[in-house]
């Protein structure tokens, strides 16, 4: 496969000026225009040819190998999930890429704190070589997607706690001077490789343990390469400003732009903070510095249960912790913790003290999948416990994915409506098919976008969310070339008609596809056609050089 660069390269030598007496791949007819860049939409006809969008006009049919006629459906630029999580799905069962083509993503941004690299030498993940799958660093990684071949297009952070845990391991201290500086090798390594940028989740152990200094450190290395900083902040409830400010200070201190992983104000004593929280990012903006961050559309986050404990308990590793949660005093001493302390993101706090607000959505091997899509207070009943003895008995599995309701509907209305705020799933590519529950954002964020805030409650206009879901993460990801229409720019588009798209996935049956969105095209390639998943493998790695 092709390799793109992500840099707008020789636009003006693709011969668009003298592409009348060409030959076009594909033309998209009688759309209605909405370019990605906030202006009102209009009507004309796309011509694509090698995967870039060559013609915009009255074109005439015969001159297409195939044309499209959308009917007056909004014809748009692809969307790009800000925080996608992971890619390898994609590359163990292209059948994942659904969750995303069909909500309009046409490129995943993966890598959190953890990250699919680098690895340590002889360290083979079990699952990933159950699959007959085995690399170690970025450049492996892509080579094995680009020779599998991928529906959509993929962009790659070098997570730190992935760095962290190579050369430190799960410990809770300092990197010494030389482990420091095989840290930023290793970052530098993966920005060689074409990663985008260095990312951070920082309330989950061994991100956790790293301090504002070692970040800054690897932020400088990912500067060498004009790569960015984004973070899932060490705080997003009653700390949040604070956490927002190490933020921007990281991306300061580096000299590159920095963005905030799915902005919230967790816990409703908390909520009043989300309207300062984006005050404070404006008043950096204003100040001359690039500081962005994005959102899912839903009140509920997702979260492994384990967080609901302190993260100093993890210091010396998961599994010695979790093997102590047996001894009733443990369990009593925690639970007093928990219930009386908030020098940490305490999310029992921010769900109001209540297991009926924490929804399980995905147990591991030796758990019951029919708790998943029920509460813990629930669950309790289920197993004839009270709610903190469920509690215990399901984090000592290490395996529990959560959903806890901590925000509210405000905060969504007051981030949607700030120019500089994209959209995200935070969640992996998912296939509907084998997978027993999720949060529903992996199936219907960008489409409840569409439906929810823009058609129904008309929180924003149409060509302002487009933006804020193409051309507004494209730049800041220094995707030139996407996130727009225009001729020269690579045709990821989509085809939806507004009056009509709907998400349809709900936390009692989320693996639900969106409706509404017949054609997704990925660098000139229908990924969705007419609504149905084609055998196209179009998409790319698109690397930072």
């Amino acid at each position: 496969m092709q390799k793109r660069s992500l840099v707008l390269v020789g636009i003006l030598a693709l011969g668009v000026s003298n592409s009348q007496a060409q030959q076009l791949d594909l033309i998209v007819a009688g759309g209605r225009i909405v370019d990605g860049q906030g202006n009102p939409w209009y009507r004309a006809d796309i011509g694509i040819r090698n995967g870039r969008i060559a013609e915009i006009g009255k074109l005439a049919p015969a001159r297409a190998r195939r044309v499209i006629d959308v009917h007056g459906q909004v014809v748009s630029p692809g969307f790009i999930d800000m925080m996608g999580t992971t890619s390898v799905p994609l590359l163990i069962n292209r059948a994942s890429a659904e969750s995303k083509l069909r909500q309009g993503i046409t490129t995943l941004l993966a890598g959190e704190g953890g990250s699919v690299a680098p690895r340590k030498a002889g360290v083979r993940d079990p699952e990933d070589a159950a699959a007959g799958f085995e690399w170690h660093t970025f450049g492996e990684y892509f080579s094995l997607l680009e020779k599998k071949g991928i529906p959509m297009n993929v962009v790659h952070n070098v997570g730190a706690a992935q760095v962290r845990r190579v050369v430190i391991g799960d410990e809770d201290r300092a990197p010494t001077p030389q482990q420091l500086e095989q840290m930023k090798e290793l970052v530098a390594q993966a920005m060689r490789d074409g990663a985008v940028g260095l990312s951070t989740a920082l309330i989950y152990p061994p991100g956790t343990y790293a301090k504002t200094d070692e970040l800054i450190a690897m932020a400088k290395v990912v500067g060498q390469y004009r790569g960015s900083y984004m973070s899932h902040m060490r705080n997003e409830s009653n700390q949040v400003l604070e956490a927002i400010r190490e933020t921007i200070h990281i991306g300061e201190a580096a000299g590159i732009p920095s963005h905030v992983f799915h902005l919230k104000a967790a816990g409703e004593e908390n909520w009043p903070l989300m309207k300062e929280a984006i005050a404070l990012i404006q008043s950096a903006r204003d100040r001359g510095l690039d500081v962005t961050a994005d959102i899912y559309p839903y009140i509920r986050n997702g979260i492994g249960l384990t967080s609901f404990l302190h993260p100093r308990h993890y210091a010396a590793g998961s599994a010695p912790f979790l093997k102590t949660l047996g001894d009733a005093k443990v369990r009593a001493d925690l639970r007093r913790e928990v219930e009386t302390t908030s020098d940490w993101e305490n999310w029992y706090r921010h769900v109001s003290k209540n297991w009926d607000n924490v929804l399980v959505v995905g147990v591991g091997p030796g758990l019951d999948k029919r708790y998943e899509g029920k509460s813990i207070a629930e669950i309790a009943k289920m197993r004839g416990a009270d709610d903190w003895s469920a509690f215990f008995d399901l984090v000592q599995h290490d395996s529990v994915t959560v959903n806890p309701k901590s925000m509210n509907e405000e905060q969504k209305v007051l981030a949607l409506r700030t120019p500089w705020v994209s959209v995200c799933t935070d969640a992996p590519p998912t296939d509907a098919a084998t997978a027993t529950y999720a949060h529903p954002r992996a199936f219907g964020s960008f489409v409840r976008v569409l439906a929810k805030y823009v058609r129904d409650e008309k929180v924003i206009p149409l060509e302002a969310a487009v933006r804020q879901m193409s051309s507004l993460p494209a730049n800041f990801l220094r995707l030139y070339d996407r996130g727009r229409i225009a001729p020269g720019m690579a045709a990821d588009l989509l085809v939806f008609d507004p009056d009509k798209v709907q998400d349809i996935a709900t936390f009692t049956k989320p693996l639900s596809f969106p409706e509404g969105m017949p054609y997704v095209i990925v660098n000139g390639n229908v990924e969705i056609d007419n609504g149905r998943f084609s055998t196209q493998n179009g998409g790319a790695v698109l690397r930072l050089h």
